[in-house]
């Protein structure tokens, strides 16, 4: 069985807030590792970075860089010692099916388009959970008939 999460879920496993224990406790509860794009991946890292910029401009806000490189380094560790699997995704037809998403869910639920992606990567790799804290993604993965962990979170 294939779980794909979406950034929320790999933030949570990589840098500690409210979710993390959560996380940790179903990633620990997969029975293989856990499936990745090399989007998501991209968007992690520029998300991360980007905790840093904040955080250099106002104290109160973003990841001190140790926190940050903490995140990044124990990201790497996880994809070299395989408890993160890096799948080939053909980027053409994850587009088709995130437009007919977009088609389907946008006007009445407001999704982004990077939300959009990774519940179509997830559809396309043929994952049968969607891990995610972010309830608008939430909803959408349910509407795809998408197992959504974990369960009980917001």
């Amino acid at each position: 069985m294939i779980a794909f999460p979406d950034t929320s879920f790999l933030c949570a496993l990589h840098v500690r807030q409210d979710n993390s224990l959560a996380a940790a406790r179903h990633f620990e509860s997969l029975p293989g590792p856990l499936t990745v794009s090399s989007l998501l991946l991209y968007e992690f890292r520029q998300s991360v970075r980007f905790q840093i910029w904040l955080h250099g401009r106002d104290r109160t806000r973003g990841y001190a860089r140790g926190v940050a490189e903490a995140a990044l380094a124990n990201l790497e560790r996880n994809l070299d010692d395989g408890a993160l699997q890096l799948l080939p995704v053909e980027w053409q037809e994850v587009h088709q099916l995130a437009e007919g998403l977009s088609k389907r869910h946008t006007v009445a639920g407001g999704h982004r388009s990077l939300d959009l992606l990774h519940v179509a990567t997830a559809l396309h790799l043929g994952a049968r959970e969607f891990l995610s804290f972010d309830l608008n993604q939430r909803r959408v993965a349910l509407l795809e008939k998408l197992k959504v962990k974990p369960a009980g979170e917001r």
